[in-house]
């Protein structure tokens, strides 16, 4: 197979350097033109077509983010930002990945580690972006064997269309009645397409079902959720792909809605701040960057911030955010597993959870735990509109996501949950 081809733009001569050897140290890859500013992006580009190309934000004549604008209208060539840390490049930073841009590294900030650390997360994205860009063109008959389920997957596929859900349903009982009717209860499993399942995997609702392990103990009486102001709440896991997936998705969504939202978003210290205040400037919700011990009210969205791990704790009257330090949870802290696993104990509230673009597998199985713990709604991005469908693709195979939908669905599904 011919090494994929990239382009390496920066307006620094030492960056061009060394981004270039750093792919080509690996022979799957080749270096095919250097740019030194926005303009000769858009012009190596057009001319040469690469298979991807990395992208400095700060150059002259034309800036990392105008040169994309015109890239992502012209082409599907995925592109990876170069960015500092500075206030203003973590902002440019979430403009670019909200304008298409495939995901973003940080410039090493010093020799030695930095550098090495540097170059395992480019040559990380750089594969991901790749192999997914050629197995789309190749089409499904020639996917890599590594992007197909496993035979024993044990999720259910993507959901078929279906029906307006009915009116809201008495709870679920521990021990329900054989082959109840489809309806029967608020939180049941979707129907889901036989035509669209993996090669062996179970569909959501069918066939034998392992037993439910008993609950832990509520954080709180159920009667103290007058005192918070809601009886729902929605947690969100995405990474990569996941700024512009959550702008989709959060200004879909009514300002009034009658829930919080805990999202956790894969990305470093700083960027998160930048990430929040861009998605509070486009959505009727308030959007905001989660702290320590403040209380969660409905019709906000908190965002964990990078480094940290969020979990939903209870002060003793009423839902707090809680930030830690523990040890990376799948490679991540903030984790999407550590958010969801802390939604389990309150089982007094309607949990929502949804797992959107990501490379990886966090979320799954926190996922599964709600799932299994009486999570009202578990929702997984379906594969057409996932930039990266790692995560969504672990929460189906985990048997965690009842309902797979593509993007644009899911704002109106997520809604009408949270009101009924």
């Amino acid at each position: 197979m011919k090494p994929y081809r990239i382009i390496v733009v920066d307006d620094s001569a030492f960056m061009r350097k060394l981004f270039t050897d750093i792919i080509e140290a690996d022979p799957a890859f080749t270096v095919i033109a250097a740019g030194k500013n926005g303009r000769e992006a858009v012009e190596l580009h057009r001319k040469l077509k690469p298979d991807a190309i990395t992208l400095d934000l700060e150059m002259p004549e034309m800036n990392g983010i105008e040169a994309l604008k015109l890239i992502v209208a012209e082409s599907d060539t995925p592109v990876i930002m170069l960015s500092g840390i500075s206030e203003e490049n973590t902002r440019e930073t979430i403009t670019a990945l909200s304008l298409g841009a495939f995901d973003f590294i940080r410039k090493p900030s010093g020799p030695g580690k930095a550098i090495r650390k540097t170059a395992d997360a480019l040559m990380l994205r750089l594969k991901t972006a790749v192999s997914i860009r050629r197995s789309k063109t190749a089409g499904p008959k020639a996917r890599p064997a590594s992007a197909r389920p496993p035979a024993k997957a044990k999720g259910a596929a993507r959901a078929a269309p279906v029906p307006k859900p009915p009116a809201r349903q008495p709870e679920r009982p521990q021990a329900p009645p054989p082959a109840p009717p489809p309806a029967a209860r608020e939180s049941a499993p979707l129907p889901l397409s036989p035509q669209a399942a993996p090669p062996g995997a179970r569909l959501a609702g069918t066939g034998p079902k392992p037993e439910r392990p008993a609950p832990p103990a509520s954080a709180k009486p159920a009667a103290a959720n007058a005192a918070s102001g809601f009886r729902h709440i929605v947690a969100i896991g995405t990474s990569t792909g996941g700024p512009r997936a959550l702008h989709r998705l959060l200004s879909e969504l009514p300002g009034d809605l009658p829930a919080p939202i805990l999202i956790v978003q894969h990305m470093p210290p700083k960027f998160t701040h930048s990430l929040a205040q861009r998605l509070n400037s486009l959505s009727s919700l308030k959007v905001k960057e989660a702290e320590d011990g403040e209380t969660v009210r409905p019709g906000v969205a908190y965002i964990a911030p990078g480094g940290r791990h969020m979990e939903l704790a209870f002060d003793g009257s009423k839902y707090v955010i809680r930030l830690t330090d523990a040890p990376q949870r799948n490679g991540h802290r903030p984790s999407v597993d550590v958010l969801f696993e802390s939604l389990v104990p309150f089982s007094e509230l309607a949990r929502h959870a949804v797992i959107l673009t990501g490379m990886g597998s966090d979320g799954a199985r926190g996922m599964r735990q709600l799932a299994d713990h009486g999570a009202v709604t578990t929702i997984a991005e379906a594969e057409e509109t996932c930039v990266v469908f790692g995560m969504p693709r672990s929460a189906i195979e985990e048997g965690a996501a009842s309902i797979v939908l593509p993007l644009h669905e899911i704002p109106a599904r997520l809604t009408e949950a949270v009101r009924r």
